[in-house]
């Protein structure tokens, strides 16, 4: 019985199979590589994770001896409180802002600032308090943090 289709269509599929499995052999290549990189990866972790363990674990037990019998709640508590906060987290479909959300609130801002109509309607609705006391509070708290990071009231500890 003989092919009803042409020689040159028999060809051409012939060429494209052949192409086809360079092309997965080709992929397979790279997919073993990454594959390889990911096994690494993984062992290079799960390495520093033992490490972490051994070094941590005399803290954890040293902290559950001063803790004695209030460490059973606490860690149920703290476990409670994390799927708690789970839950609040995934129903209310929270997440950090997008960069481009943070700078289109700053070009907001700044744009209403630099129209003096704006500022003159603050001025006038007596808004302008408000404003200054969040200013004052934002101030303080970038103070208390610049505090704590330095670990000093009043400058640097060089000692």
């Amino acid at each position: 019985m003989r092919s009803s289709l042409p020689a040159s269509l028999l060809r051409q599929s012939l060429a494209r199979n052949s192409l086809r499995q360079q092309r997965r052999f080709a992929s397979s290549e790279a997919e073993k590589k990454a594959q390889d990189a990911l096994a690494t990866a993984q062992k290079t972790a799960g390495n520093a994770l033992e490490g972490a363990k051994k070094l941590l674990e005399p803290v954890g037990r040293k902290l559950g001896q001063m803790l004695g019998s209030y460490k059973q709640p606490i860690v149920y508590n703290l476990a409670v409180a994390r799927e708690v906060a789970k839950l609040i987290y995934r129903s209310e479909s929270l997440q950090p802002p997008s960069i481009a959300a943070v700078r289109a609130a700053y070009e907001s801002i700044w744009a209403q600032v630099r129209n003096p109509a704006a500022v003159r309607g603050l001025l006038q609705s007596g808004e302008i308090a408000q404003v200054g006391i969040y200013g004052l509070q934002a101030y303080g708290i970038f103070k208390i943090g610049e505090i704590i990071g330095r670990r000093s009231l009043v400058g640097y500890d060089l000692h």
